[in-house]
Order: structure tokens, then C-alpha cells, then sequence
């Protein structure tokens, strides 16, 4: 960003050349009417409203510094402010004119457009002019070339040889009118007539399908239903259950699950219609009338109801069926329910006799079905096991022919990529059982494509789930699409992209955008979208996305030329980039090809970035950091197959201050051994990650005053006392630490410090500089040799941590532990060598949720736990050899669900704690 001296009368003049330029093609593209927004297919508009709030942000960012400029800026803002919020209001249904489809087009690449014409303008403001032109009054050249082109100067005006952003301007304004002119010539003005119409047809499509699966789930179960026995014997027993109050049973997960088909095996078994007197099935969806449902539910009970039900108010027709099944046993099944107010909305019309009646309700949000009522027993439904599943392929794709050794490999291919949901499967199989054996291969090349087209269930399937997002969610949700199929995303990771990538709002709040990228990633997560990988200290620390869902996100994406994934031969050819497109993935092999000429690419992921000789990686980074001056995220992970006795280190090339956009850097394990001066241009980074690499850092790296995450390992000296934004710094020396003054590093959250060397030095290593981190909730320390932990008690100037895991002698864990860490959730020691048992300390302390005692964390033989010991405990890791004996009075750790101790303890302690599993894979371990 511009110093304020820096700017001159030229820069502020010209700043509102360019902002009058680009207010009008703005304010075309919202138009002053609504009828030109509601016109946009349902992610067009939050593109565009990406791009909108983009151009807004940096030209307020880049005008606050500029004198006499106020009143303009403030005027601009409100513009687009007003806009910004019109177009999140416009989440309307796809609109299938061709006419409108290609024109919303156009606006959407008229808008990237101008986001390049902005980023070009400052990149040349922040190297002072333009690159090649020196000498007095160069950047009056280049400013006045921008008036030129925005019509404020004549054509005679001189230009700028390398660089005019004046005629860019001007090309704008000319493709902006021919859109005018488009719009009228094809008669595009009636926008609200043509979508009334697109609507009227989405919502006989959408009734039809509804009406499809009310017809489906209501009468008489499928014979040789596959998979749900355990499902269902589980949810049989709530069913039955002699609880006299009603109480409600909810079934959720994604979509094509099997939830209607476990409600309806529920529905019609044997002992289910013996308890019950009467029963009701009622599909709801996302567009529903509370009259409507009750009405459909009185006549599911064939209840006698008055001649003029379909004339009655909502009031007596809950006064009805409340009537009719007073005294009543009953059971109702309200399937596919979207949000958590219909039950409430509902259950006044449902009498609570005291009786066993039961409600079931099927639903993809997790949030829906543990909240609707005050009695919810939630059920997450599984995916089908792998047996289960190729037991139901076979029903369906096996049924004129029988599997040859070839169809079974090539059968048992495509299932993997179902990913054991079984509508998947079963349309999968129908469709395989219509093909010829030598057309099977055909349909595993393009396996989504081909059941899209068999299956209006699928493409309705997903459509439901996506249009039913915000816009935040939709450009959150498309950017998994980017992942390689059947990845682990980290979920730190995808967090700090999003937020690099500009989809994060600042909300009024003042919320961290961390924070809200994660309520994002958690509401996606209750809405059966993304699947919980790997829980990891209590927080989920990889996600997944289902391949059917990836491919409906690889699939928009396309169309919105939102990201591109580089196809590649194989591992030895060069990714080739899309000329037109923002975001660029590789998953294996080599760089990309150095003839590509998309110098407009704004995010580049390299997945397994592989090169044999590491003068080849220097060489491609140099040639990146000089190619893609827009760059505002790049990801490599790179794989090390370097020859063996050639492996050196080198700096980072010094090209990479050129990248003056740049908000993320992430090189994994990388053989760059230090940064250089130039990174102190980086005004905008926010995350630098070198994750597995033994780096150095420059004292210039105290003027990025913007960094967020600091990871790598650090030793030496680090200049980052100033760096206030700073939430996550890992790993660090303990003498590098120990240098620091973090008197300023008021929003660090998460913290690791580690010994590089062994040390026969007794020293201890004190806790006083930790406690001036008054945010902290994260904090791992991990000591090596003689080093030892002084006392834990300045500690408690940390209120809000809540992870702690230190490895290294302790002298004595201190009888108010409870009261000096009052909100820590987890806790692992090792190598304390504690002399006394700890249980008496530790198991005062209220909010643990996990604790685990590796490794040489005691050194005494026995253990007692008491009655009321560990009220929140749910994982204990015992990993002491020299334990003997552990006692556990009855009603300690009422809460825990796993457990794992030495194999000779096992036959040692109480009966109720034998059946209880080890932890997941993972639980307590860092990722």
C-alpha cells in the first residue's frame, strides 16, 4: 500500500479518473432496476458480487491515503455497498434462455475485467510508474495515459509504450456499451416476465418430484432392503421403548443416503404397527404450507374430518388433529425437512397423552434434527460398508447376466467412487444393467456424467442442497471442488485459503475471518455437503467432500469459469494452464509449461509438485514470481525426489516481492533455507507457510504488518515483535523464543515452540513471557535433553486457553491446576516424570475433555481416580509402562468413550471400562 508522501496531486487526480470510470460499469451491470439482477443464474450473482465487493475493498483500501478525495470515495462506497447487498438478496433459480444466459455471461466477464484493470493500476502504482520508464515525469506519463484512455484527455495525449491502462479503460467501456446495445436488440429488458416464466417451470418440475416421493414413501415397504439392519434394530429400540412421553426421532445425513427408506422400513414393521394405534406420513421439502401439511397428515390418518377441511384455517385444522388424536397412540413421519421451525410449527397439533407416541423426522441438516425438539434422539445415518454396497450393486446391474472377472473389476471401480451412498449405487447398477458388457468401460470413463443423464433423482439431488445456500456458502462450497477426489483437506489449511481468497466478508461484529470461515465450513458440515476426515483435540482437523458432490462442484465451477484443474498425460508432462481462467490446480508432476501466457491467474494450488534437480525449483519459482504479478495465492507441496547427493538449499528468489497482491504463501517442504529482503513488498500477505522447511527470517519481515500465520521452523533470530495481526506462530526455537519481546502480539492464538538441539544444559524454561498472551487459546511446548518446566502458575494470565501439551520434565503439577487453568479442554504431558500421582490434581479440573499422559509422563506405579474425578472427561491416553495399578471408584469419568492403556492394565481395571474402544486414529495426535 502507498505511502501517504508518495502520492501526488497526478495519483489522486487519476484515482478518481479511474473510480468514474469504473462506478458507471458497475452501476450498468446492477442496473437501477431489480429486474436485471433477478435475471442472474444462481451463481452468477455471487461472482459478480465477489468481484463488486473486491473492486470496493481496494478502492477504498488505496484512497484512504489520498488527500481531498473524500467525498468521492465516501460516494463510491455507499454505491457499492448498496449493490453488494442487492445482489446477496438475488439467489434466484437457474434461467434456461439462452439469450439471458449468454448476456449474464458477458457481465460476468466485463466485471473480472474491470477487477484486472484495478489490480494493474495499483500494481503499476506500487512500482512507481511503470516497468521500463524512468527518468522526470515518468509517472505523470503513465497517470495522464490513464486519463486518456478514461475520455478525460485528448487523443493526443502521449502514451505509455509498455503498459497503457488507459486503452484497457476504454475497451471496457466499449464492450459495457455493446452489452447495452445486446440487451436491447434481443429484447432483454423484460427480465421479470422470463423469469416469472423460468419460475413457474422450476416449480412444476420441483411439484412433480415431490410429488414423485410422497408416492414413493408412503406405501408398501421394498422387498430385500440392503444395508440399515443395524440402522434400523437401533432406531426400533427408541420406537418401542417404554417411555410414556412423546418424543421425537430424527434420521439425518447427505442426500440419496437412504433416510426415506430407513423411515419407511421403520414405518411398516411389525412391532411398530402393534404399538401404534394409528399412523401418518407427510414429505415436506423446502417449499411447504403449514395448512398444506396438516391437511395431508389429517387425511394420512384417515381421520374423519369435516366436509370443508380444504376451506378451514390453520388454527382448526391444528384443532382437529389435535381432537382426533387425543387418548391416541400414533406415530408420524415428516420426511425431507429443510428447516428446524416446521416441527415447531407443527407440534401444537400433536397431543402429548403420556402414551409412547413417536415423531420421525428425515432431514440433510444436522442442526434439524438435533434442535426441532426439546426430546430428539438424532441418528447419523453411515455410508454403506463395502460388502453392503456390492451387495446392492449386484441386485441392480446383475440382473440379465451374470459378472464375469472383467465386469467385476471394472464394477467394483465405479462403486468405489459411490463412496457407499446408495442412491448412487442403485441408479449406477440400473443404468449398468441396460449396457452392453463392452459399454461399461464407456460409462466408468465418465461415470457422474452418465448417471446425471439416467437419473433425474441425482441432478435434483443435488440442485436441492446447492440452491438452497447462501452466496458465501456456494463460492465456499465450489472451491472444494479444486481438491484432488478422496483428499483429506486440512481444515486449518482450507480455512486460511478462503479467507486469502477474498470470500470472507468483514461482518459488523468484527468477527475474526478465521472465525466466520469456519461457522462456513461448520454450516456445510451440517448440511451433509462435507464430511468430518479426522478429529484431532477435539476439533476437526480434516474434512472431505463426497466424489458425487465434488463433480457437481467441479462441474459449476466450469461453467463459471470460477477455477480450472490442469489436465496433465501423465506425472512427467507439464500442467497446462486455461487462458481465461482465476484459479488453477495440478495435481502431480512437473511445473507448469513456462509458454503459458494466463498472466492473469490469481491462485495457482501445485498438489505434489515434483522436480529431480533443485536448481529446476529456483528456476520455476523465479519464473513464477516475474510471470504472475496478479498472484494472490500460491499453494505447492512438493514432493522430494531429488537425486541423491545433489539436495541443496537456496533462498527464496528475490523476484517474489514482485507480488505485491500476494495474500497467501504456502511452499511445503521446500528446499528454500531463508527469505529475502524483498518480502518486506508483501504488504498484503497474510499467511506464509513453510511447513516442513528449516527457514530463516529477515528482519524486513517486521513490515508485514497484515501476516496472520507464521509456520515453518524458525531458529535464529525473529523479527516479528511488531506483527499485532498475528494468530498462529509455529514452530519455533526455545532460544528464539526466548529473544522475543511479545509484549505486542496481542492476537496470537496458537503457539508452538520447539527445541531443535539436544542440550545437556539444565535450564528451565519459564512461563512468564507466555503469559502475556492474553488470546492465546493453543499453546505446545516441547523441551528436549535437560531442559525442565518452571512453574505453571503464570499460566493463569491465559484465560482463553484451552490446549496445552507439553513434553519435558515437571517437578510437580500444582494443587490449584483447576483454578490456574480453569477452560482447558486438553491436556498431554510427556517426559514430566512425575514423582506423584496426578490424578488428585487433575481430575479436579472441570472442562477436561481430553487428557493424555504419554510416555515417561510418571514414574510412579500406581493410579486412583474418584467418584466424581473427571465430570467431562471423553478421552484418557495412558501410554506408562511402569504402571501397576490403577483404581477407579464407580462414577469417575461418567463420560468417557475412549480409552487406551497398556495391555496389561486391561484385565486390571473395573468391568465398565473394558468394552470402551481406543480413541480414533488420530484423536491425539497434531496433523
Amino acid at each position: 500500500m502507498p505511502r501517504r508522501e508518495d502520492l501526488d496531486l497526478d495519483h489522486q487526480s487519476s484515482f478518481i479518473a479511474l473510480s468514474s470510470c469504473l462506478q458507471p460499469s458497475i452501476e450498468f451491470i446492477f442496473d437501477s432496476k431489480a429486474s436485471l439482477i433477478s435475471c442472474l443464474p444462481t451463481m452468477v450473482d455471487a461472482i459478480v458480487s465477489f468481484v463488486v465487493q473486491k473492486l470496493g475493498d481496494y478502492l477504498i483500501q488505496e484512497a484512504i491515503f489520498l488527500k481531498e478525495v473524500r467525498n468521492e470515495v465516501e460516494s463510491l462506497k455507499n454505491t457499492l455497498g448498496w449493490m453488494q447487498c442487492f445482489v446477496k438478496d438475488a439467489e434466484e433459480k437457474q434461467d434456461d434462455n439462452p439469450l439471458i444466459r449468454k448476456w449474464v455471461s458477458e457481465i460476468r466477464e466485463i466485471a473480472y475485467d474491470a477487477e484486472d484493470v484495478l489490480d494493474k493500476f495499483l500494481l503499476q502504482v506500487h512500482k512507481g510508474g511503470s516497468s521500463g520508464i524512468s527518468g522526470k515525469g515518468s509517472k505523470s506519463k503513465f497517470f495522464a495515459s490513464i486519463k486518456a484512455g478514461c475520455g478525460l484527455f485528448h487523443k493526443g495525449k502521449e502514451k505509455v509504450k509498455l503498459y497503457s491502462i488507459g486503452e484497457e479503460i476504454a475497451a471496457l467501456r466499449k464492450r459495457l456499451d455493446d452489452s447495452a446495445r445486446n440487451r436491447e436488440l434481443f429484447c432483454l429488458q423484460d427480465i421479470n416476465y422470463n423469469k416469472r416464466e423460468a419460475a413457474a417451470e422450476n416449480s412444476k418440475a420441483h411439484q412433480k418430484l415431490k410429488q414423485l416421493r410422497r408416492s414413493a414413501s408412503f406405501y408398501a415397504v421394498e422387498e430385500n432392503v440392503v444395508g440399515f439392519e443395524d440402522d434400523a434394530n437401533k432406531l426400533l429400540a427408541h420406537l418401542l421403548k417404554e417411555d410414556p412421553r412423546r418424543s421425537v426421532i430424527s434420521i439425518f445425513g447427505m442426500g440419496g443416503l437412504g433416510k426415506t427408506t430407513l423411515a419407511r422400513k421403520l414405518y411398516h414393521h411389525n412391532d411398530v404397527k402393534h404399538k401404534f394405534a394409528c399412523c401418518a406420513w407427510v414429505s415436506v421439502s423446502q417449499e411447504y404450507r403449514t395448512e398444506d401439511l396438516l391437511m395431508r397428515i389429517i387425511n394420512s390418518f384417515n381421520i374423519d374430518s369435516p366436509s370443508n377441511l380444504e376451506k378451514m384455517r390453520e388454527e382448526d385444522l391444528e384443532r382437529c388433529l389435535y381432537q382426533s388424536l387425543q387418548g391416541y397412540s400414533y406415530l408420524v413421519v415428516i420426511d425431507d425437512v429443510w428447516q428446524k421451525e416446521t416441527w415447531e410449527s407443527l407440534k401444537r397439533a400433536f397431543p402429548d397423552s403420556k402414551n409412547g407416541s413417536r415423531v420421525i423426522l428425515t432431514t440433510r441438516i444436522r442442526e434439524v434434527a438435533e434442535r426441532s425438539d426439546e426430546r430428539t434422539h438424532a441418528y447419523e445415518l453411515p455410508f454403506l460398508r463395502p460388502d453392503e454396497s456390492w451387495k446392492l450393486f449386484c441386485e441392480k446391474a446383475f440382473q440379465s447376466f451374470n459378472a464375469d472377472e472383467g465386469l467385476e473389476k471394472l464394477g467394483r471401480e465405479m462403486l468405489e467412487k459411490c463412496g457407499g451412498l446408495p442412491l448412487a449405487i442403485v441408479v449406477l447398477g440400473g443404468l449398468l444393467s441396460k449396457k452392453k458388457p463392452q459399454e461399461w468401460r464407456i460409462v466408468r470413463d465418465h461415470i457422474w456424467r452418465h448417471l446425471r443423464a439416467d437419473s433425474i433423482q441425482i441432478s435434483h439431488l443435488l440442485d436441492l442442497s446447492f440452491n438452497d445456500l447462501s452466496y458465501q456458502l456456494k463460492l465456499c462450497f465450489l472451491y472444494l471442488g479444486i481438491f484432488p477426489e478422496d483428499a483429506d483437506i486440512n481444515i486449518e489449511r482450507l480455512i486460511r485459503l478462503i479467507v486469502a481468497e477474498g470470500f470472507i466478508d468483514q461482518n459488523e461484529d468484527d468477527q475474526v475471518m478465521e472465525d466466520v470461515a469456519k461457522d462456513i465450513l461448520n454450516e456445510l458440515i451440517n448440511r451433509s455437503l462435507i464430511q468430518i476426515g479426522k478429529i484431532s483435540w477435539g476439533r476437526i482437523a480434516t474434512c472431505r467432500v463426497h466424489d458425487l458432490l465434488r463433480d457437481l462442484a467441479i462441474q459449476k465451477a466450469k461453467e463459471l469459469n470460477f477455477f480450472h484443474i490442469c489436465a496433465q498425460a501423465n506425472r512427467q508432462t507439464r500442467p497446462l494452464l486455461v487462458s481465461s481462467c482465476r484459479r488453477q490446480a495440478a495435481y502431480s508432476g512437473y511445473f507448469w509449461s513456462q509458454d503459458d501466457n494466463n498472466l492473469l491467474s490469481r491462485s495457482l494450488l501445485h498438489f505434489n509438485y515434483e522436480r529431480e534437480y533443485i536448481f529446476q525449483v529456483e528456476r520455476d519459482l523465479r519464473w513464477l514470481f516475474t510471470s504472475f504479478s496478479l498472484l494472490r495465492v500460491y499453494d505447492a507441496e512438493v514432493v522430494n525426489r531429488f537425486r541423491t547427493g545433489i539436495f541443496s538449499e537456496f533462498p527464496l528468489p528475490v523476484e517474489i516481492g514482485q507480488l505485491i497482491h500476494l495474500k497467501y504463501l504456502r511452499l511445503r517442504n521446500s528446499p528454500i533455507d531463508n527469505l529475502p529482503p524483498s518480502i518486506e513488498k508483501l504488504q498484503r500477505l497474510q499467511t506464509l507457510d513453510l511447513s516442513d522447511t528449516l527457514c530463516g527470517i529477515p528482519t524486513e519481515i517486521s513490515k508485514l504488518t497484515e501476516l496472520r500465520h507464521l509456520i515453518g521452523n524458525f531458529s535464529g533470530y525473529l523479527p516479528i515483535e511488531n506483527l499485532t495481526n498475528l494468530r498462529t506462530l509455529k514452530y519455533v526455537s526455545v532460544e528464539s523464543w526466548n529473544r522475543l519481546s511479545p509484549d505486542k502480539l496481542i492476537n496470537l492464538r496458537e503457539l508452538h515452540i520447539e527445541d531443535k538441539e539436544w542440550t545437556r544444559e539444565k535450564v528451565l524454561f519459564t512461563f512468564n513471557s507466555i503469559a502475556k498472551l492474553k488470546s492465546l487459546q493453543i499453546l505446545s511446548i516441547k523441551l528436549s535433553g535437560e531442559r525442565s518446566f518452571d512453574l505453571l502458575q503464570p499460566l493463569c494470565d491465559c484465560p482463553c486457553l484451552s490446549d496445552l501439551r507439553l513434553r519435558g520434565k515437571i517437578e510437580k503439577l500444582p494443587e490449584d491446576i483447576h483454578v490456574i487453568l480453569p477452560n482447558l479442554e486438553c491436556l498431554s504431558l510427556e517426559d514430566s516424570n512425575l514423582d506423584d500421582d496426578p490424578m488428585p490434581e487433575l481430575e479436579k479440573m472441570s472442562n477436561l475433555v481430553i487428557l493424555d499422559l504419554s510416555y515417561d509422563s510418571y514414574s510412579g506405579k500406581k493410579l486412583f481416580c474418584t467418584a466424581k474425578g473427571f465430570p467431562r472427561l471423553e478421552i484418557l491416553q495412558l501410554l506408562v509402562d511402569e504402571l501397576e495399578e490403577w483404581q477407579v471408584e464407580e462414577g469417575a469419568m461418567p463420560r468417557l468413550r475412549g480409552l487406551r492403556i497398556p495391555e496389561h492394565l486391561k484385565s486390571r481395571i473395573p468391568e465398565r471400562l473394558r468394552s470402551i474402544p481406543p480413541p480414533a486414529e488420530g484423536e491425539c495426535e497434531e496433523t
